[in-house]
């Protein structure tokens, strides 16, 4: 009994570690987001950190069509790196779980 209750700490901490490095590595996976007429682009991390913006000088005239532009980009790259995010360590944290009868979490 002991003996498997170490063995699931052992992997529960080995799963941890997973997690916490492939947090690390999406601090490097990048997203890149543009509006359809390639006027706005942005960059963000798959940790959903904004790492570059690019507009288009005809966009600095309009001031609310800029703010709008910038709202939707900036949403729909969000929601890409969220998507890898939960993902990827999803991924990692079911590959690391022991198997606990009856504790299906990740289906």
């Amino acid at each position: 009994m002991f003996g498997d209750m170490m063995g699931m700490m052992s992997k529960l901490k080995e799963a941890q570690k997973k997690v916490e490095e492939t947090k690390e590595r999406l601090n490097t996976v990048l997203i890149d987001e543009s509006s359809n007429d390639d006027k706005l682009k942005v960059t963000i991390t798959a940790n959903r950190a904004l790492k570059s913006i690019e507009i288009d000088g005809d966009l600095l005239q309009d001031k609310e069509m800029l703010e709008d532009y910038l709202i939707l980009i900036i949403n729909k790259a969000i929601e890409k790196a969220t998507n890898v995010n939960e993902s990827e360590i999803a991924a990692v944290a079911k590959e690391g779980m022991p198997n606990i009868p009856g504790m299906d979490m990740f289906k």
